[in-house]
């Protein structure tokens, strides 16, 4: 299991390699590090590292954020999974003032809502892909007219794949 997570704009990427009880095996940005970790009360951790104890204070503040408090530090951090990842990429792909339309998750495609020559008014939903077992509706924000579908119902489609053209 692959994350990333996020501390003071600085991204890890972190992977659970191994797991056995409190035996944990993980790669963060290439180093790999045997852990021994156990939650002494909710929210706090006990960890060994190469024999070294160390107590963290897990706060959670938002959606996948948190405050993360050791013995002469505190800071916030994030979570960045896929699941916040495809989310964060869905409100930066809509349509604005883009030629196409496409997901950034690979995904299949639901329904397709307009063809070739359409005209629609901003908000309009022009397809429905599911992807990470959620179903999403992609709109356009201005009035557009729709130039080539590019997919049909069923397809299995590319993370960035343009699947609508519009003019």
């Amino acid at each position: 299991m692959s994350y990333e997570i996020k501390t003071n704009d600085e991204l890890a990427n972190i992977e659970i390699v191994r797991r056995d009880g409190n035996q944990i095996e993980v790669v963060i940005d290439d180093r790999k590090y045997k852990l021994d970790i156990v939650e002494v009360e909710t929210g706090v951790y006990s960890i060994l590292l190469d024999g070294q104890s160390y107590n963290v204070e897990m706060i959670p503040t938002a959606n996948k954020k948190c405050t993360v408090n050791t013995l002469f530090d505190s800071f916030e951090v994030e979570v960045v999974d896929a699941e916040s990842r495809y989310l964060n990429n869905r409100k930066k792909h809509n349509d604005d003032d883009a030629s196409f339309i496409s997901t950034p998750m690979p995904g299949k495609v639901v329904k397709i809502l307009v063809k070739e020559g359409d005209e629609v008014k901003g908000g309009d939903t022009v397809i429905v892909v599911s992807a990470m077992k959620m179903e999403s509706e992609y709109k356009v924000i201005n009035d557009r007219t729709i130039k080539k579908v590019l997919v049909k119902e069923g397809d299995t489609i590319e993370g960035s794949q343009p699947l609508i053209l519009l003019d």
